[in-house]
């Protein structure tokens, strides 16, 4: 981690909600959501949301050997974005203490504010998170 990795920074992230992110998409084999409108799903939404907050803390880290995984989600989803528009995701990071980042998170389609809420991740040392993780594998029985 950098000493630039401070609380007070913010970023802009853009991004056009392609089909591929609405309802019926996002478990294919979940036959009712295969009856659901066409609109942004709130998973992607959320997924969308730690993708802007991790292009903004990336500069900050010592990327890829240091990366965040998100650990807790406040998001609001109000309203309804149909494939073809841009969400603009404003993040802050708000505070930095120790390994634990906290967020805060607004979200626009260009005519309406969806989400707003925070977010939490932690910083993590991707090859001992590796290690953590091959160890439960081999825990649950599973091969590495």
């Amino acid at each position: 981690m950098r000493p630039t990795l401070r609380a007070g920074l913010e970023a802009t992230f853009r991004y056009t909600v392609p089909e591929s992110k609405t309802v019926p998409r996002i478990y294919e084999e979940a036959a009712d959501f295969q009856l659901m409108p066409k609109v942004f799903a709130t998973g992607y939404l959320v997924a969308l949301a730690e993708w802007a907050c991790i292009e903004l803390v990336k500069p900050h880290l010592d990327w890829p050997l240091e990366q965040t995984l998100g650990t807790r989600v406040e998001l609001s989803h109000v309203a309804a974005t149909p494939p073809g528009l841009t969400v603009e995701v404003r993040v802050r990071l708000d505070s930095v203490e120790g390994r634990r980042l906290v967020f805060t998170v607004h979200a626009h389609d260009g005519v309406d504010t969806i989400s707003e809420g925070t977010h939490e991740r932690h910083l993590i040392v991707a090859e001992r998170f590796r290690e953590k993780l091959a160890a439960k594998r081999a825990r649950a029985g599973m091969d590495a």
